[in-house]
């Protein structure tokens, strides 16, 4: 089990509610997809966005991997510590573009795919056009 996926299955334990003697399934709504809320590597950011990976760099300051979809491709990149995704982005800001950035990683993806990656993984979007971070 993942470390994102413990803390999710210990708080999700309980069937019923003490009040209702209902099963918690009938009388909540679903919960909204869960984002990523720690650094992931890369082949779980995959499995998140429903895609079989195939990694391309595997380096001490950075891993990549390619995901090739019927919806289209896109790269996911993670980083052992946050000072190499500032150092990555700086370098990218060369090429301009709209990034999907969460703690420890980038997915670079069309402008089609990434509010359904968004949804998928959570992170914030980087415009690396103006340099500056948006929700």
């Amino acid at each position: 089990m993942t470390a994102v996926a413990l803390p999710l299955a210990t708080a999700c334990t309980s069937d019923t509610r003490p009040d209702t003697g209902k099963k918690a399934s009938e009388s909540m709504p679903p919960a909204p997809v869960a984002a990523v809320v720690a650094p992931a590597k890369v082949e779980v950011i995959a499995k998140l966005t429903g895609c079989e990976v195939t990694i391309r760099t595997d380096a001490e300051e950075l891993r990549e991997g390619v995901c090739h979809t019927a919806d289209g491709d896109y790269l996911i990149t993670t980083f052992p510590q946050e000072r190499y995704k500032r150092i990555w982005l700086d370098s990218a800001a060369v090429y301009g573009g709209r990034y999907l950035v969460g703690n420890k990683w980038v997915i670079t993806a069309p402008p089609k795919l990434q509010e359904s990656l968004r949804q998928k993984v959570g992170g914030s979007f980087e415009d690396l056009n103006d340099h500056s971070a948006q929700s």
